[in-house]
């Protein structure tokens, strides 16, 4: 009986790292199980699985959909130490805002949206930014979703997209809607 419990379990562990459903978008997708972050999200139709190996430390995974002159969008995910409820706000703000910075280092930021969520019944905060180059012309979309795991670290999700305002920008936030945890 415990070997029927036991590969039942492992069944449905399996099943719930390649599939959820909630009615969004990328439901029944396959997705990215990031035990490092404690985090899993989806995998859109024509984006790929990054090699771990290759990204810095801040990161765990990634997934990408064409990145070149024309554009693309890339989602990555990290781990950090713990986040108090009330502080995801201001926290999630300003690592969006270094983010920003980091990838697009000629250019300026705003904040297009600021609210409270939740990732599987936890606290949680996602920001989106408008990004300019140097000159102030639209750049790209980024955004950040802080989940509070538990009392004693966090996961983020980063999406970046360019240019923003485009299908790319429509995944990214795909991706981070649909994160969940381990």
């Amino acid at each position: 009986m415990a070997v029927v419990l036991l590969l039942a379990g492992a069944g449905f562990a399996a099943w719930r790292a390649t599939a959820r459903d909630g009615g969004g978008p990328l439901d029944g997708r396959p997705r990215v199980s990031d035990a490092a972050a404690g985090i899993s999200y989806g995998i859109p139709e024509g984006w790929k699985a990054g090699d771990e190996e290759d990204l810095i430390d801040a990161f765990t995974s990634t997934v990408s959909r064409r990145m070149d002159e024309d554009g693309g969008c890339f989602v990555l995910a990290g781990r950090g130490g713990a986040v108090p409820q009330d502080r995801l706000e201001a926290r999630a703000e300003a690592a969006a805002r270094s983010n920003a910075e980091f990838f697009y280092p000629e250019g300026g930021s705003r904040i297009e949206e600021s609210r409270a969520v939740e990732v599987d019944g936890r606290p949680a905060h996602t920001v989106a930014l408008k990004v300019t180059d140097g000159e102030g012309a639209a750049a790209g979309h980024v955004r950040l979703t802080l989940v509070s795991v538990d009392d004693s670290r966090s996961a983020f999700l980063l999406g970046v997209a360019q240019p923003g305002g485009t299908q790319e920008e429509r995944e990214v936030d795909a991706v981070l809607e649909s994160a969940a945890l381990l």
